[in-house]
């Protein structure tokens, strides 16, 4: 455990630390790439780049300063950096590396005002968290090991199958090349995919799992990404993916990770809402597959907004997946729809996903929420759900990209 002397000096510098800690964090990832370059190969620069990865890691330090003296507050973020580092197959070894750098920049950005008593006390409380994340992703590597057909580190699958799905996304079914069997994972997660191709160098990328379980094969569904940096183009897996990856091609897959997850027998009959925008609809369509295919009778309201037609992915999936099943109902929005898309009725409405839309269709006031999309989606579903004032329990989102608290992204 802390000392006393360690919790009441780290609540005595947290405003101090929260004031600067974006500018500790941008020095320590600065730091860090120019001591230990080969850590890059952990992190996405895209990311680096926007400086979304900075703020997270600002947001979670200040976090943990600020619940000291109360961190079982902290124990979904504790999973989720656990289940990330995982699909990433971080080791003990590197944590000292981020502390070594991180005392280093809180130095040079604090100055004077970091006493040694002041350095020692954020070590010591680096060092109690870097525990406690080691010790469970210590217990997410043993279950990956024991589980039937799991595995550590990177396994070589086929591209057995490839499909467009819409002018942006594209599945990608894969088999493995050992032909062994395949983990039983939990809908809702992903799994890691790392390039093999020595003129790409570039880190790992997590995408999720868009199929039910227990199928012979394991289906991503990617977005090509056009790069927005010259620096850190985003699009380079994506890109190489949809370009250059084809049937028969060999990738190299992490095993299933992720806490956005949702177990059929915990819903207790409860209605469950699916709020997706874009291609976030690839965890929750996994989800909604699994309740179907599991014959689970709550109510189910899948939602998924698209700009038009062109662009909606899964579409024909969604309605074969609900026919003939009156506890499914479906709702497609779309707010820039085709001339095609209006007359043919492809989409049930035009505009966007509003606090009305999820009065009338969804009963919001007793439904649990699975939310996922792109940044401003998220924006404004957690904004309406918060208006509707739905308990933080019954919402579970998911960012692809670094994850931002609920309470932050409402009020941003």
């Amino acid at each position: 455990m802390l000392s006393e002397n360690t919790i009441s000096i780290i609540k005595t510098i947290t405003p101090l630390v929260a004031a600067n800690a974006e500018t500790i964090t941008r020095r320590f990832y600065q730091i860090m790439f120019e001591g230990d370059p080969q850590v890059k190969t952990f992190f996405n620069m895209a990311h680096q780049e926007s400086g979304q990865q900075p703020k997270a890691l600002a947001e979670a330090v200040c976090a943990y300063f600020a619940n000291i003296e109360n961190l079982g507050v902290l124990g979904p973020t504790v999973e989720l950096i656990a289940q990330k580092h995982c699909s990433l197959n971080i080791q003990p070894e590197h944590y000292p590396i981020v502390g070594k750098y991180l005392l280093i920049a809180i130095k040079d950005v604090m100055g004077d005002a970091a006493t040694d008593e002041i350095i020692n006390a954020v070590a010591e409380a680096y060092e109690f968290l870097a525990n406690v994340c080691i010790n469970r992703e210590t217990e997410i590597y043993q279950q990956h090991r024991a589980m039937t057909g799991g595995w550590l580190g990177y396994r070589k699958f086929i591209v057995w199958r490839k499909e467009e799905e819409s002018q942006e996304i594209t599945s990608f079914y894969l088999q493995p090349k050992d032909s062994q069997p395949l983990p039983n994972f939990k809908p809702g997660q992903y799994i890691t995919i790392q390039v093999d191709d020595p003129n790409l160098s570039s880190t790992p990328r997590n995408y999720s799992l868009s199929d039910s379980p227990n199928q012979d094969y394991f289906r991503i569904s990617v977005k090509k990404e056009l790069g927005k940096t010259p620096n850190a183009p985003n699009g380079m897996i994506s890109s190489y993916l949809h370009d250059e990856v084809q049937v028969g091609g060999t990738l190299s897959v992490g095993a299933p990770c992720g806490e956005f997850t949702l177990d059929p027998a915990k819903l207790n009959d409860q209605p469950v809402v699916f709020l997706a925008g874009g291609v976030g609809i690839t965890p929750l369509l996994s989800m909604a597959k699994t309740l179907v295919d599991q014959a689970v009778l709550a109510p189910i309201y899948f939602i998924h907004a698209s700009r038009n037609s062109a662009v909606h992915a899964f579409d024909n999936e969604v309605c074969k997946m609900i026919s003939d099943k009156d506890f499914v109902n479906t709702l497609f929005v779309y707010d820039d729809p085709l001339a095609a898309d209006l007359e043919d009725g492809k989409c049930d409405s035009v505009g966007y996903v509003t606090a009305d839309v999820l009065r009338d269709k969804t009963p919001y006031q007793s439904a649990n929420f699975y939310v996922c999309g792109p940044t401003e989606f998220m924006h404004q579903m957690l904004t309406i759900l918060d208006e509707l004032d739905v308990e933080p329990a019954r919402i579970h989102y998911e960012f692809f990209g670094p994850k931002q608290d609920f309470k932050t992204l409402a009020s941003a």
